[in-house]
């Protein structure tokens, strides 16, 4: 079955970085695009940023433009989301899942808290 595990949150300052990754498993990846999305206490979820199965366009959104990157290593079946210059706004449970526009399958996130 389709897996999702996501990795690499925790606890940093403001303007630090973190690398969260995704290990999937259960799905041919590289016909898939895939995005990170996010979720903060008390908000939705939203959609931080997507990438194209070959790994040629990419989207954010506005509030990480410049400061986030997604890659993916379609050999490894990984997704990544590299996260610099941390505000405490991107304090969230961040989600990786399979697809551009819909998303069928997610994993059960990992806890990015940006303090002081």
């Amino acid at each position: 079955q389709v897996q999702l595990v996501e990795s690499g949150g925790g606890l940093v300052q403001p303007g630090g970085s973190l690398r969260l990754s995704c290990a999937t498993s259960g799905f041919t990846f590289s016909s898939y695009p895939m995005s990170w999305h996010r979720q903060a206490p008390g908000k939705e979820r939203e959609l931080v940023a997507r990438i194209s199965t070959t790994g040629g366009i990419s989207n954010y959104a506005d509030s990480v433009k410049g400061r986030f990157t997604i890659s993916r290593d379609n050999g490894k079946t990984t997704v990544s989301l590299q996260m610099n210059n941390l505000k405490p706004e991107d304090t969230a449970v961040y989600y990786c899942s399979q697809g551009w526009s819909s998303w069928d399958y997610w994993g059960k996130g990992t806890l990015v808290t940006v303090s002081s």
